[in-house]
């Protein structure tokens, strides 16, 4: 089926030139063109001074200037047209497609799964989001080194920090940050947020992480959505 298109399209390609060799083709000369121009010119001088755009005066002595270029134009010799070789033209309308076709033959692969567009947009607006991501987090933490991650201030910039990490799975990187941010002040929901990324790094829950898994019990309010994952963490942690 693929090649039978290859064939269709080479053949519509072609068209043109297999038209050009019926002899049927004939392009209009130099002097064949510029005689319609002149006489086109004459036509429309005498619309002109039918409508009384120009005076009779004007448009005798344009006339005249016309009939001269036209007279000029049918003294003119057109040179002969210098044609190819029709076995030459006809060779190029077969070797040509039969050229495509061998090629697409040898190297084409027409098994490969088509890849619709929409996934390739959308897979290109993913690589540009996440770059442009970077970029920010590039700039936050350049921010954040001339902070005081003590202030408020600095330790908003390590929850967002952190937040912007956690988005594209550095959750690593993204602990690292929340642990400043919890230094300056505990909170319960952020604590319980830093103990889970930290446990799936770590692949378990290690002393450390329960401690602070705990600790985010203990100041939570009792009906935080994320007490059931903790305590089931900590059910499953070993001792």
């Amino acid at each position: 089926m693929i090649l039978l298109g290859l064939v269709l399209l080479a053949a519509v390609a072609m068209a043109p030139l297999a038209f050009s060799l019926t002899g049927s083709a004939r392009l209009r000369g130099h002097r064949e063109s510029a005689l319609a121009v002149h006489r086109a010119q004459l036509a429309e001088l005498d619309r002109d001074l039918a409508d009384g755009r120009i005076p009779a005066s004007e448009h005798a002595s344009a006339v005249l200037e016309v009939q001269r270029r036209l007279l000029a134009a049918a003294d003119a010799q057109e040179p002969e047209p210098r044609q190819a070789s029709p076995w030459l033209l006809a060779a190029t309308l077969v070797l040509v497609p039969l050229a495509g076709v061998g090629l697409y033959v040898i190297h084409g692969q027409p098994n490969l799964p088509a890849e619709p567009l929409a996934a390739r947009l959308d897979a290109a607006r993913e690589q540009t989001g996440q770059a442009d991501a970077e970029a920010l987090i590039a700039q936050l933490r350049a921010k954040l080194a001339n902070m005081d991650p003590k202030s408020d201030m600095g330790r908003q910039g390590y929850v967002l920090l952190g937040n912007s990490e956690a988005s594209l799975g550095h959750l690593a990187e993204a602990a690292d940050a929340w642990k400043i941010a919890l230094d300056t002040k505990f909170d319960p929901t952020l604590a319980a947020q830093t103990a889970e990324a930290q446990t799936r790094v770590d692949g378990k829950v290690t002393p450390e992480t329960a401690a602070l898994f705990k600790q985010a019990l203990a100041a939570a309010p009792p009906d935080a959505p994320w007490r059931s994952l903790v305590q089931n963490r900590l059910a499953n942690a070993p001792n």
